[in-house]
């Protein structure tokens, strides 16, 4: 054995049992300066962030800047949803009318224009109706055959129609809903304020339409941007609100079973709690921002620090229980838990800083943070908490608090024992074949997982459209709120898949000036793919040439001044681009030019129309196709909130493959390292690995199985797999290393799933159970993320009491060439395996050492041999002065 390490780790040790009150008193101080950075943590929401640096977004902020008006005035617009059997009644157009009025007589509600299907009828039957009040007189006078006629007027009319539902038959002059718009206009001390609270402008507005529509005639929904943020934010703290408390109390309760000692627990939570601190203390100072993804962060604290929190608790009883006093006992503790915490953390740090090489900024912070954090934990953990329980354990006896118990989880001959030892009965008996069979599956559910589909959309962050009845029937304040946003966007899909489609955008960057600009423009919406809206076998678009059609058709001499530059007479100017352009750019259209032509005409874009029903993945698909129509002479990128959303759905895919690939990687070449610089024994570390695979492939598979796609939330869950499971792996297979140089092949897998089994199953339960809870989340995805983490808890613990110990005696039967007598230490002076004196992992350059005793069958305590005096000693000594 190379005891260079075992220098470092005394050093720690000597700290820990003759200073703890020194060691608790650093550890305090570093957590006020972390507890400083705590009031600078900042958040982002929402699903920009994820988009910086992405190509289709770098364009579409190209496309805001050059197109957008920037210094104008803030508006936003709110829709107004009515159903009826049919809107297009008198009765249903006067209700959408006498609503939109009461909305504009509110000053405070900024209204600045209203449009709807009920106002282009009234205007129909008399075109001096250009106001609410004129066009409901006009209804109110006119009868049901004028408004049937004036409908059937507008049937080929894109502002009448694009209002109305997809059922709409000109024939009997009939739809089932439509959608009135009223725009407001915010000043910039509106926006600002509201910013600043950190919802949308137009939440207070919307709010206030909402309770003047509830006083109204008729069914009609209110729905905007302002609506959306108010459920964004009610939602996560409904989920809060929830899960807080039961994960709380989960918590607690299993920690009580696993620690059975008020002292005990209180120091394992205060332990927890500063991992926390420190952590997000760190992220103020760092300046990096809470965002969704950092929601996984605080149960992967958790779960690592309450298993680093058992273990640490546990085997200190074990080794009390040998009759060991406090220092001589956490001496012993320490020499093997803190080598294999850390061998846990830098496994797991490996694991998690692999989102380093993802594309989306979110998921490399989270690496970076769950990185930093588990290192934390470690410091915590390995240090701290042991520090503390040597000073508090010196000073106990003192303290009117009861001592309830002190015994270790799992004891041989227990029934927790025997049951923890069904991998051992296993590997006694059937290694290979069980091995080889579990490998096969593993394989298949991998195979199976490819399936997994990945998605990325403004639903993932929204409550769903029903509420289990379980939340709803909970007592105030824990009942959720009422939700409509997605059911309001599930009716919009359904009833207006035409009109109320999503939409791309082709950023074209070139000469606009160029006799082909316009006609590449015009041309490139022949023969649409099959996802956009088209009629007469062209795309349904807006860009400047549309702009040019439109004025033409209203002003004489700009229509004249067209049709002398058309060469080819299709209304698409050819010559004499400039002239057309100043001309606009005079006209009442100028502003609307501008939105699709840039100042310098060297740029311009087209917005085509997509139908509701057609996927992001085949929209963006079909966008890239039609960029690729203007690339023979421009530049040309296909944009938009779809296509942005989209290259972010694939890039949270290939980081969920590439983070893998890297975590698996860099765990093995980790662990081989280790395994070989503290126990020469580098091949060791494929029988660490084998549990891993099979709980990665085990929750991969399940995703599937259970519909789960890759999102925003559980785009980590593969390497947060591996970053949990290599902790439950790396205990047994340490803890097997140290039994083995003792023991028997049999004895050693027995000890060690015994003593280790334990504290594993407590952590498993705490942590499963803590971040399970998470199902109870009204935010279904933090629900999917919830279940995943907690199977990956469970799977990882299977796997390493019932797959490892197989994968152990392989091992050992290439390994070592005597199973039946205990494995001699490489680096030994002696090839004699019943010298433990020569094989003991804890003896020092000094010779002194400290025999880790252990129990036998009957309970006893067996002492190392040779050292008998010196156990005595110190099993005699109850306030910790042992002899070592």
């Amino acid at each position: 054995m190379n005891y260079d390490y075992q220098r470092i780790v005394d050093w720690v040790d000597d700290h820990i049992v003759e200073r703890p009150g020194k060691v608790i008193l650093a550890f305090l101080l570093v957590t006020a300066v972390f507890a400083v950075g705590l009031g600078n943590v900042s958040t982002e929401s929402g699903t920009q962030q994820f988009a910086e640096d992405i190509p289709a977004q770098d364009a579409l902020d190209q496309v805001n800047d050059e197109f957008l008006p920037v210094f104008g005035e803030d508006t936003g617009s709110t829709q107004l949803i009515q159903r009826d059997p049919n809107v297009l009644s008198k009765q249903s157009l006067l209700q959408m009318l006498r609503t939109q009025e009461r909305i504009e007589e509110k000053p405070t509600l900024r209204v600045s224009q209203t449009s709807s299907a009920a106002a282009v009828v009234a205007q129909t039957i008399d075109p001096q109706a250009t106001t609410l009040d004129r066009q409901i007189t006009t209804l109110e006078q006119a009868t049901q055959a004028d408004v049937r006629a004036a409908v059937r007027q507008n049937a080929d009319n894109p502002a009448f129609t694009g209002t109305l539902s997809n059922d709409f038959n000109k024939k009997s002059a009939s739809a089932s809903s439509t959608i009135g718009v009223v725009k407001h206009s915010l000043t910039s001390e509106v926006s600002s304020s509201a910013g600043q609270s950190g919802s949308s402008p137009l939440t207070p507005i919307q709010q206030q339409i909402q309770r003047i529509v509830a006083t109204t005639d008729g069914d009609i929904t209110v729905f905007g941007t302002g609506i959306i943020a108010d459920e964004f934010g009610a939602v996560i703290s409904d989920s809060l609100l929830i899960v807080t408390p039961a994960a709380v109390i989960l918590i607690v309760m299993f920690l009580v079973i696993a620690y059975r000692d008020l002292l005990d627990l209180l120091l394992g939570t205060f332990a927890l709690a500063m991992a926390v601190i420190w952590t997000f203390g760190f992220l103020g100072l760092a300046g990096i921002p809470f965002n969704q993804i950092m929601i996984a962060v605080p149960p992967l604290l958790l779960a690592v620090g309450i298993d680093f929190g058992i273990h640490a608790i546990n085997r200190y009883r074990e080794d009390r229980e040998t009759g060991l006093g406090i220092e001589g006992a956490m001496r012993v503790a320490t020499d093997q838990l803190l080598v294999a915490f850390f061998i846990v953390t830098g496994t797991t740090v490996i694991g998690f800083l692999s989102n380093l090489a993802s594309d989306l900024q979110p998921i490399r912070d989270f690496g970076v943070v769950a990185g930093v954090g588990i290192t934390f934990t470690f410091l915590i953990f390995g240090v701290f908490l042991p520090a503390a329980k040597v000073w508090m354990d010196r000073r106990k006896e003192s303290w009117p608090i009861p001592t309830f118990s002190q015994k270790p989880l799992g004891e041989e001959g227990s029934a927790l024992g025997d049951a923890l030892s069904v991998g051992v009965t296993i590997s006694n008996k059937i290694p290979v074949i069980f091995l080889v069979l579990t490998l096969l599956i593993s394989v298949g559910a991998a195979g199976y997982a490819t399936g997994v589909d990945t998605s990325f959309s403004q639903e993932d962050f929204l409550p769903p459209e029903d509420v289990s009845p379980l939340l709803t029937s909970l007592p105030e304040p824990f009942a959720p709120s009422d939700y409509s946003v997605v059911g309001t966007l599930n009716f919009l899909e359904d009833k207006f898949t035409s009109t109320q489609g999503g939409s791309v955008t082709i950023y074209v960057e070139g000469r606009m000036e160029n006799e082909v600009a316009l006609e590449q423009i015009y041309r490139a919406g022949e023969d649409p793919p099959e996802s956009f809206v088209s009629e007469n076998r062209r795309a349904e678009s807006t860009s400047i040439v549309t702009v040019i059609k439109d004025y033409a058709a209203r002003d004489p001499e700009f229509r004249r001044l067209v049709e002398r530059n058309d060469v080819d007479d299709n209304g698409v100017p050819d010559d004499n681009l400039g002239e057309i352009y100043d001309y606009l750019e005079t006209s009442p259209v100028s502003s609307q030019a501008d939105r699709y032509l840039a100042e310098d005409h060297r740029s311009a874009r087209v917005v085509y129309t997509v139908s509701g029903d057609a996927s992001d993945k085949e929209a963006t698909e079909d966008a890239r196709i039609v960029a690729d129509r203007f690339r023979s002479r421009y530049d040309a990128t296909a944009t938009g909130n779809t296509v942005v959303f989209q290259e972010v759905s694939d890039l949270i895919f290939s980081s969920a493959v590439t983070s893998l690939i890297l975590a698996l990687g860099g765990t093995v070449v980790f662990l081989v390292f280790i395994y070989w610089l503290l126990d020469g024994l580098p091949s060791i570390a494929l029988a660490n690995l084998v549990p891993i695979v099979v709980a990665v492939a085990g929750v991969a598979g399940t995703m599937r199985l259970l519909g789960i796609s890759f999102n925003a939330f559980t785009a980590t869950i593969l390497s947060l797999t591996i970053g949990l499971g290599i902790d439950y792996s790396v205990h047994v297979v340490h803890r097997f290393l140290d039994e083995r140089k003792e023991a028997d092949l049999q004895t050693a897998l027995e000890r060690t799933v015994v003593g280790t089994g334990g504290a594993l199953m407590g952590s498993m339960f705490t942590t499963a159970f803590g971040i399970g809870v998470l199902v109870l989340s009204v935010l279904s995805v933090l629900g999917q993320f919830g279940v995943l983490t907690a199977l990956s808890i469970v799977y990882s613990f299977v796997a390493s009491l019932v797959v490892l110990p197989s994968a152990l005696v392989v091992w050992d039967r290439f390994a070592n060439e005597s199973p039946d007598v205990p494995m001699v230490e490489p680096g030994s002076e002696t090839d004699d395996v019943e010298s433990d004196s020569d094989s003991d992992p804890l003896a020092t350059d000094g010779g002194e050492r400290i025999e880790s005793s252990r129990i036998s069958t009957d309970g006893s305590a067996v002492t190392g041999a040779g050292d008998d005096d010196s156990q005595s000693s110190s099993s005699a000594t109850s306030d910790g002065g042992e002899t070592r």
